[in-house]
């Protein structure tokens, strides 16, 4: 991977927001947070990455720097050699950015003329902008849908995606950075996106920077993946490399019912004295899930401790599974919190 082109990269980048704490109606009190704590990585040419982390992590705020969107405090970034502040006329001709499916497109436009207009924008015209957009959106799909002449506000969530896919590869810019693509999606159409990046990238050569909190989706489509959380860069690696680094750990799920009396903070508490492991418990659609990671040569000890734990408390356990190591318990274990749902 060393061997190949970098098509970005972070340096130490630092940026600090203020904000306002309330205090009562009428009081505020202001405070400085910091988003960015000299975030650095690479991205190589042709790859799909991904910056994941939870919420508040510092995800949007990296990609609108390398948008050219927002100036960090210090520290520098690069689109294929260009610096995004000192030459960001250059950058902006590079990249393709997508920062929200539904932001900045008119509703009364078909998805064709929203395409036609952007493409002007972006200085094509004549022959050249029509043949450009009637390639788009028969590749990504849209032509199929009937959607190239339905106004905007008919569109489904999953049409927005793909016209915001397509207005980002307009110029057929060599770098597209898209910040949660798939959020709010159905599953098909956010498997369809999915497929959509990884040809872009493999077949088409494009290098596809993403940000997500969705650690199935960073471990399906992701050549390599920055772990970020609170500003700073826990790890870079393979999705293989990263779950290597929990080797050690053996994640033990159980699904239960939990007693109508039961809190999931105090069943977490008891499970974590009694198991001596961290735990996580999430509410699911039907009954909870709950996470806990052993030692590979204590997993049937913590089983039996678990167990006994549910039993006391009256939970109904449905089911018990060993599972192999995710990006979910590498984060736990890089960060000791239990995970970003």
């Amino acid at each position: 991977m060393s061997n190949r082109n970098i098509a970005i990269e972070t340096v130490s980048l630092v940026k600090t927001y203020t904000a306002y704490d309330r205090i009562g109606f009428f009081k505020r009190v202001k405070k400085r947070v910091k988003a960015l704590c000299g975030v650095s990585f690479k991205v190589y040419e042709g790859e799909v990455f991904g910056l994941l982390g939870p919420n508040g992590a510092g995800k949007t705020t990296t990609v609108k720097i390398l948008s050219t969107l927002l100036l960090p405090d210090s520290g520098d970034a690069y689109i294929l050699g260009h610096h995004v502040i000192h030459e960001a006329t250059k950058v902006r001709k590079l990249i393709g950015v997508s920062l929200s499916v539904e932001r900045g497109f008119f509703w009364k436009l078909t998805g064709k003329e929203n395409l036609k207009y952007f493409g002007m924008l972006y200085g094509l015209d004549g022959q050249e902008l029509e043949q450009r957009v009637n390639e788009l959106l028969e590749m990504l799909g849209l032509e199929e849908l009937g959607a190239s002449n339905k106004l905007y506000e008919e569109y489904s969530l999953g049409m927005k995606a793909r016209l915001s896919i397509a207005r980002t590869l307009l110029t057929d810019p060599p770098v597209l950075i898209l910040d949660e693509p798939t959020l709010g999606l159905d599953p098909p159409s956010a498997r369809c996106l999915r497929e959509m990046l990884v040809q872009l990238a493999h077949e088409k050569g494009k290098t596809v920077l993403i940000t997500t909190h969705n650690m199935f989706e960073a471990e399906i489509i992701c050549d390599r993946v920055a772990i970020i959380d609170k500003g700073q860069i826990l790890a870079v690696d393979t999705v293989d490399g990263l779950k290597r680094r929990v080797a050690d750990v053996v994640p033990l799920e159980i699904t239960v019912y939990l007693p109508a009396q039961t809190s999931i903070e105090h069943l977490t508490r008891i499970l974590k004295r009694d198991t001596n492991c961290p735990v996580k418990i999430f509410p699911e659609e039907k009954g909870h899930r709950i996470k806990i990671l052993s030692s590979p040569d204590e997993v049937d000890e913590t089983t039996s401790r678990a167990l006994k734990s549910l039993y006391d408390q009256k939970c109904n356990v449905r089911k018990v599974e060993v599972k192999q190591p995710s990006l979910e318990d590498v984060f736990i274990k890089l960060t000791g919190k239990t995970g970003f749902r």
